[in-house]
């Protein structure tokens, strides 16, 4: 009334009391309409100022919208207060500036308690004048309604105990049914991991014994290669040594048949039965026995010169079988080189699937089958 007096007789002309627009106001801290940013000063203004600071803003925003309200009727104005003036102070300059004016209102607390005790003193003299019996009856209306009010309240607390109890038993349920399934994927993994290691032994051992036998069968073949390159290198230095031999004989055997040649065409008996050119002439049979040693000598040396051809092919016939033996020994080496590779990247892939399979990146894979390694022969 002392700050505001036109805005104090609209309002009672409209029949508009103060607890229709501010009692939402003060029992809320402003909090029910008004944005936040604008809430946020006003408790900073209460933590600093004290209570008083409630009074200052409700007439500032008085004072800011008095305009508006002059001109409104009764609906309107309560639909001013309800809508319109909470957007008004939704831009944070805005929020700022209602600050600053409220910060400005000089309110005495002197006049503030004595407001009070005249309302108490109305109070008082209203509760006097009126009847008992009416006011036995609001007392009992308003304590039932707040009876009504409680036991909702209660009602509400319990629904929303109860509410909360089965959320509650539900989330315990389902995390012990997670704990559960968690825990059998610990023991299924524990127990992978397990087998995990043991095959992983096991192949360590497949693998050094792999590794024992293709080392074995390795040096046995580099062996048998050596072995075969010794008795390559005899053969060829025997069948080097039975040309040479061979050679030999064949220019004795000329020599030695010219040494005869020569004592027969000396002789006189000799030189009818043999022509110059050293073959046999149809003589009588008188001079067929003079001549039956020259025969001998002669088909010895061709029974000897049969025995060295043949010798010589028996030679070249070995050594072709030799160089086959090589060819073979040689194929049996690749393929065992060829299986060592293999057994070795096996054993590579087996160890980093073990690896993968323990570090749970991807599910175990049977290991392939191992191969036997091939007997040389």
């Amino acid at each position: 009334m002392e700050q505001l007096p036109d805005l104090h007789s609209h309002f009672c002309d409209l029949n508009l009391e103060a607890h229709m627009y501010a009692s939402q106001w003060f029992l809320t801290l402003f909090t029910a309409k008004f944005p936040l940013c604008m809430v946020f000063h006003i408790i900073d203004l209460l933590l600093c100022e004290g209570l008083n600071i409630i009074f200052h803003v409700a007439l500032a925003l008085l004072k800011t919208s008095k305009e508006d309200l002059l001109q409104a009727d009764f609906e309107g104005a309560l639909k001013f207060f309800r809508v319109q003036l909470p957007k008004r102070y939704r831009a944070e300059e805005n929020a700022r500036r209602l600050m600053e004016q409220a910060c400005n209102i000089k309110v005495p607390t002197k006049k503030l308690k004595k407001y009070e005790k005249e309302y108490q003193t109305m109070r008082e003299s209203q509760l006097q004048q009126e009847d008992p019996m009416d006011r036995y009856k609001r007392e009992n209306r308003r304590l039932q309604e707040a009876s009504m009010r409680l036991e909702q309240e209660n009602d509400d607390l319990a629904h929303e105990l109860v509410t909360s109890k089965i959320a509650l038993r539900n989330d315990l349920d389902q995390a012990e049914d997670k704990a559960d399934v968690l825990n059998k994927e610990l023991l299924l993994t524990k127990q992978k991991l397990v087998e995990t290691e043991e095959e992983k032994r096991k192949q360590e051992e497949e693998t050094a014994q792999l590794k024992e036998v293709f080392r074995k069968q390795l040096e046995k073949a580099e062996y048998e290669i050596k072995k075969t390159t010794a008795i390559i290198a005899e053969y060829k230095q025997i069948c080097s040594q039975l040309s040479t031999r061979l050679e030999k004989q064949q220019a004795a055997s000329k020599e030695e048949l010219e040494a005869v040649k020569g004592k027969m065409m000396a002789c006189k008996h000799c030189s009818d039965v043999f022509s110059k050119e050293g073959t046999l002439k149809p003589a009588a049979v008188s001079r067929q026995d003079q001549g039956s040693e020259a025969d001998d000598e002669k088909d010895s040396l061709k029974k000897q010169l049969r025995e060295m051809e043949l010798e010589l092919a028996q030679t070249k016939l070995q050594l072709v079988e030799a160089k086959c033996k090589i060819q073979e020994l040689e194929h049996q080496r690749g393929a065992l080189m060829n299986e060592i590779q293999a057994a070795k990247n096996s054993w590579f892939s087996k160890t980093l699937n073990s690896i993968k399979t323990a570090t749970g990146t991807q599910p175990l894979q049977p290991p392939p089958a191992t191969q036997p390694p091939k007997e040389s022969t």
